[in-house]
């Protein structure tokens, strides 16, 4: 009782929430109605499997991080195995993927600031929206893991109490029949979405120096903390797809909205839109601080630069400057800023180069084997083969979305 008792407390809630906080983002907006292409079960298929990738490979790149006693980044530990140009290719992977999903973060938080307050009776443009929310948080990621600690776990009870409010309210508004349409074809249309929503590998190095290489904590931490968002997107996928009807969905898709919008469209009920936006806004300013707060330390690590009070400001400002920026040139570009998050840098990153690790530090350089993933090369070979074919379906689908944001 007295472990579980610890397991529970202190640093590995924080973590757990954490992890959660990554991966309950952006998708919130964007996968429901990606998702309406192939109707809820293929979809729910879909996201376990996606799930599966995910936590498998986040497993993985927790092993090869605790071959190194001291506190290392992705970066450095790619150096150590694959070589410098793996090296060079992760970091261009890591800032590519980070900037596409802050931009799709940033644009989507404004976006929802605007939303709610018209519901409120004020009348705010989509980039006011977007400043105040970039301006808040860079003063919160300037004080590090530990304020955004304590400050994810206030976001995550929010999330919480409103995602509770939203279920109680909108079950009884939820049609069966919705919930039955089936195209397993179109499953491959939310499969970028979905994997960038389980995208909390930036966080492993972090976490590791957090809970001072805690073997067994850091996996639970990784099981518990990935399985949570999963619940959370099934019920909300049900909730989004059981009460919109099929056929007001490709509009939405057409226009690049939010799932958000389509309830606003579907429902006239103003609670279970207020909730909806405000779980939406929970989702994604927690999982946007962690993003934000773990490519921070990559700049540090890969630029070199201290992290003393003007350092620290140069950092928020390298992290936060540019996606702003982006996201005001091109404010339609949420879903295709996520789905090419995902080809380009989730599943190379996050997927192939976590199993590429494993592999040459368990058989070709000895390091101490404690493997935390079981199959052998069976399953890493797999793991890569899987990600493969994710990037040739995810980029045909991204072709498509391109033609309706730019």
């Amino acid at each position: 009782m007295s472990a579980i008792s610890s397991i529970l407390t202190g640093r590995v809630t924080g973590s757990i929430l954490m992890i959660a906080g990554c991966c309950i983002g952006a998708g919130m907006l964007g996968v429901p109605v990606l998702c309406s292409v192939a109707g809820y079960i293929p979809s729910a298929v879909m996201f376990f499997l996606c799930w599966l990738f995910m936590m498998t490979t986040g497993l993985l790149l927790l092993e090869v991080n605790l071959w190194f006693p001291e506190e290392v980044s992705i970066s450095s530990m790619v150096d150590s195995t694959l070589g410098k140009f793996g090296r060079r290719l992760s970091v261009f992977l890591f800032g590519y993927l980070f900037y596409s999903v802050m931009i799709a973060y940033v644009a989507g938080c404004g976006s929802l600031l605007s939303g709610i307050a018209d519901d409120v009776g004020l009348m705010i443009p989509k980039w006011v929206g977007s400043f105040l929310f970039t301006a808040l948080f860079a003063c919160l990621i300037y004080y590090g893991t530990g304020a955004v600690d304590w400050f994810n776990r206030v976001l995550m009870a929010g999330l919480i109490l409103s995602y509770c409010f939203l279920v109680i309210l909108g079950i009884p508004h939820i049609e069966p029949k919705n919930l039955l349409f089936r195209h397993w074809p179109g499953m491959i249309v939310a499969l970028p979405v979905m994997i960038i929503s389980f995208g909390y590998h930036n966080m492993i190095p972090s976490l590791t120096t957090y809970l001072d290489h805690a073997r067994g904590k850091l996996v639970t931490i990784i099981l518990v903390g990935s399985f949570v968002p999963l619940v959370i997107y099934l019920i909300w996928g049900a909730l989004i797809l059981g009460i919109v009807p099929q056929d007001q969905f490709k509009s939405i898709i057409d226009s690049g909205e939010f799932a958000t919008q389509a309830l606003k469209n579907a429902v006239n009920l103003t609670s279970i839109v207020l909730f909806a936006e405000h779980f939406a806004f929970f989702a994604i300013v927690s999982s946007f601080i962690t993003v934000a707060l773990s490519f921070m330390d990559f700049l540090a690590d890969g630029l070199k630069i201290k992290k003393n009070a003007w350092g620290k400001f140069i950092l928020c400002l390298l992290t936060l400057l540019p996606p702003f920026v982006c996201a005001m040139l091109y404010p339609g570009i949420f879903l295709v800023a996520l789905s090419y998050a995902a080809v380009f840098g989730a599943l190379i990153l996050f997927g192939i180069m976590p199993a590429l690790m494993v592999w040459k530090g368990r058989y070709r350089m000895n390091f101490d084997r404690h493997d935390i993933v079981p199959g052998g090369r069976f399953v890493l070979g797999f793991i890569v083969a899987c990600a493969v074919i994710a990037i040739f379906l995810s980029l045909a689908i991204n072709l498509r979305l391109l033609e309706f944001s730019l």
